[in-house]
């Protein structure tokens, strides 16, 4: 059974920009500034300029191939199954990664630490419930969420801002360019939810219009606040920023806006959930695609008749994200997740470079910088994290050759 289209133009930013906000600017802070130091600012537009270019490229992507799964589906038309499965392998993984960030963000901002980890198990539980009960149901809490985190953001930032002439935070280590890279490459995470928009292309309304619309539009207002929001932090807690647990709430702390705390303890910790809804949502359209293809079990690939959802596909995922949860930390989780997104826009401007004729709606150059950005930063992650990102990756492989030669067996 094919999903509805029900998702209009700014239901598509909406997620997206969930997605974003949520994802970077309430928890990427402290490993990036940790890595990258003084040159924070120019891991961050290293960051954005790869960005841009995978984007540019999922978008011309999804206005020829309007259908759930994204790059999954996309490599799968465009250069062969094996390339489609690994795309769809590994955004599956990286964004399972990214949910538990997410639900630990979350817990950090909202709860005492010794609640934070059966809150975040809460938090995953209940939105795979919301899931469950139709997509616009989605991007409506999700466009809820958003103007929440807006709010709390814009506090952060008069606050910063008014407080950087008095702050004297100790200066960020010295940059090096191994740092740099390392920090792009965390920071890349934050940049990734445009990704959501793709995955449920079979949901959007008008598809080869407004998902290379919404892509664009979500990136580029992410890409604002992400700039606004790192000179607060940067200027007000300096090298401080690198350690802390929940940094914009101590960014208004340190400003003196202490009667102002809990608005962005509630923003932050909206944000977070907007981009663990979103997260979830993309996750199960993409392994829907996959077990439509048999590249997971198939019983995944049943879609609710009364609510038009792959309901069974995201209660699998939350039970996985409650897993992670239990067992890894916040570091962990975002080296993961990024080991495996990058891998999935490499493959995604692959499939890009090959489209020709009236399919093209960017040079093939913006895919040349975005697949060799991929591969730069993909080297410069944490050792660990590359490490089990790539041994789960393999086990997927092994995987899928094992289903094929059952199959070529009984065939």
């Amino acid at each position: 059974m094919p999903l509805a289209r029900r998702l209009t133009l700014a239901d598509a930013v909406a997620i997206g920009l969930g997605s974003m906000i949520g994802a970077g600017v309430f928890a990427v802070w402290a490993p990036a500034l940790d890595v990258a130091g003084s040159g924070f600012l120019i891991a961050l537009g290293i960051a954005a300029v790869v960005a841009f270019c995978n984007a540019t490229s999922s978008a011309q992507l999804a206005a020829v191939h309007p259908v759930a799964g994204g790059t999954y589906s996309y490599a799968r038309a465009e250069i062969g199954p094996w390339s489609g499965f690994i795309a769809g392998w590994c955004f599956v993984i990286g964004k399972i990664a990214s949910c538990a960030a997410m639900a630990m963000t979350f817990a950090a901002y909202a709860a005492p630490e010794q609640w934070r980890t059966p809150v975040a198990v809460l938090a995953v539980a209940a939105l795979v419930a919301i899931n469950c009960f139709g997509v616009t149901r989605t991007a409506q809490v999700t466009r809820l969420l958003v103007m929440i985190s807006l709010l709390g953001l814009a506090i952060v930032m008069v606050a910063g801002f008014s407080a950087a002439s008095a702050a004297s935070p100790a200066p960020l280590p010295d940059a090096t360019a191994y740092g740099v890279l390392q920090g792009a490459g965390l920071l890349f995470f934050a940049f990734a939810g445009y990704a959501r928009i793709a995955t449920m292309g079979e949901e959007v309304i008008a598809p080869a219009r407004n998902i290379p619309r919404a892509i664009v539009i979500a990136l580029s207002g992410a890409v604002v606040v992400y700039v606004l929001v790192a000179l607060a932090v940067t200027l007000t807690l300096g090298a401080g920023a690198a350690t802390s647990a929940h940094p914009l709430a101590d960014v208004v702390s340190v400003a003196g806006w202490t009667g102002f705390e809990p608005i962005v303890r509630i923003a932050a910790a909206a944000a977070s959930l907007g981009a663990l809804l979103a997260l979830l949502t993309g996750i199960g359209r993409t392994t829907l695609a996959m077990a439509r293809e048999s590249d997971v079990p198939r019983f995944l690939s049943a879609v609710d008749s009364r609510w038009q959802v792959p309901r069974r596909a995201e209660i699998l995922v939350g039970l996985i994200v409650i897993g992670v949860v239990l067992i890894a930390d916040l570091r962990g989780a975002i080296g993961f997740s990024s080991f495996g997104v990058l891998l999935y826009y490499l493959i995604a401007n692959a499939a890009a470079y090959r489209q020709h004729g009236s399919a093209r709606r960017y040079p093939r150059a913006l895919q040349v910088i975005g697949a060799l950005g991929c591969l730069i930063l993909v080297n410069t992650l944490p050792v660990i994290a590359s490490a089990v990102g790539l041994i789960v990756v393999l086990v997927g492989v092994g995987y899928r050759m094992l289903r094929l030669r059952v199959t070529t067996r009984r065939g």
